[in-house]
């Protein structure tokens, strides 16, 4: 099976090949399919798979073809189904940021610190014109950060640890510890 769930363990470094590696360490324990979708009765082919109490559903896209007819219920999904060197994609929510002001949200650069300025050196500045009377919908301010589904692509896997139901991946995957990550072969 090309995808599994797991949470992200911790961040570390390891040797391969005489350099140092940046890697994410995924503990993906066996995962149970838990429901299996299809063309005929849903209106499309998927399999859900679930890690304790969390479920997800893996679609059939082009660029993640899941066989549905080779599993069937109950069957377990464990870190067998990826190999050393294979480029996967990691989806995760972001760590929650709280309320931001827009220079850490947006990266604005603030106010000038001279010329008479005080308390507004990461202050927005002119948020509109006087054409609309009104704050144009999309403008960046200040807001809640984080939080967020983000997929990082093309990730490469370093290691897999069979023995402890580990995936060790190349680079920083989204969220914080204890996350829930969902891992998938694709481009």
């Amino acid at each position: 099976m090309p995808f599994i769930l797991g949470k992200k363990l911790k961040m570390t470094q390891i040797w391969k090949d005489g350099k140092v590696v940046p890697v994410t360490v995924v503990g993906a324990l066996p995962n149970t399919v838990s429901a299996l979708r299809t063309e005929n009765k849903h209106g499309y082919a998927a399999v859900q798979v679930s890690l304790g109490g969390t479920k997800r559903e893996f679609r059939n896209r082009a660029w993640s073809p899941i066989d549905a007819a080779s599993v069937k219920e109950g069957d377990s999904v464990t870190v067998e189904a990826f190999k050393e060197g294979e480029k996967v994609r990691v989806a995760g929510v972001t760590k929650g940021r709280g309320f931001q002001g827009v220079v850490k949200r947006h990266g604005f650069a603030g106010g000038p610190k001279t010329h008479g300025q005080k308390n507004r050196f990461r202050a927005p500045g002119s948020i509109g014109s006087t054409a609309f009377q009104r704050v144009v919908p999309g403008r960046r301010m200040a807001g809640r950060m984080g939080g967020d589904r983000v997929t990082i692509k093309n990730l490469v896997v370093a290691e897999v640890d069979k023995e402890h139901n580990q995936i060790f991946l190349r680079g920083a995957a989204p969220g914080a510890r204890g996350g829930i990550l969902e891992i998938r072969t694709g481009r």
